[in-house]
């Protein structure tokens, strides 16, 4: 099971970094490949069982449902229901944490997914380059690096 990863450092404290990622509906704030966010189920979007309708730059649709929003461990996890990468039982995870040397935050993104074995590699790094490690260089970004 591939398990794509990314990590950065935003120039933001991890409170702040959290307050935003942690928008289950937020997406299209800080991350360029997602043009639009609609919840379809959960109200404010901060609840488990919450549903996503994101659609993708190149107007792809992607649907998934929130797993775990965890403020104190600054941790969410979510999977996806519907989309048009060719993946199956895909469950993602980014967490916040704080670098206590320079008051900045740390961001890790990873996901675990199947897929059939000629999709892997190009898959893996489209969500490891493109999806996480791109989102944390919004991150930092958005946040003024």
């Amino acid at each position: 099971m591939p398990r794509p990863y990314a990590s950065g450092v935003v120039p933001a404290s991890a409170d702040a970094v959290w307050s935003l990622m942690r928008d289950f509906n937020g997406l299209p704030g800080w991350l360029p490949a997602v043009s639009a966010s609609e919840l379809t189920e959960g109200g404010s979007g901060a609840e488990v069982g919450a549903v996503r309708r994101l659609t993708l730059g190149d107007g792809g649709v992607v649907v998934e449902r929130l797993l775990e929003l965890h403020d104190a461990e600054r941790r969410c996890t979510y999977e996806i229901l519907e989309s048009p990468f060719a993946v199956r039982r895909y469950v993602s995870t980014f967490r916040v944490a704080p670098v206590t040397s320079s008051g900045e935050a740390f961001v890790e993104w990873w996901s675990e997914y199947d897929a059939e074995g000629a999709d892997e590699a190009g898959l893996t790094q489209t969500f490891a380059d493109a999806i996480y490690g791109g989102g944390i260089t919004a991150l930092g970004t958005h946040f003024g690096a």
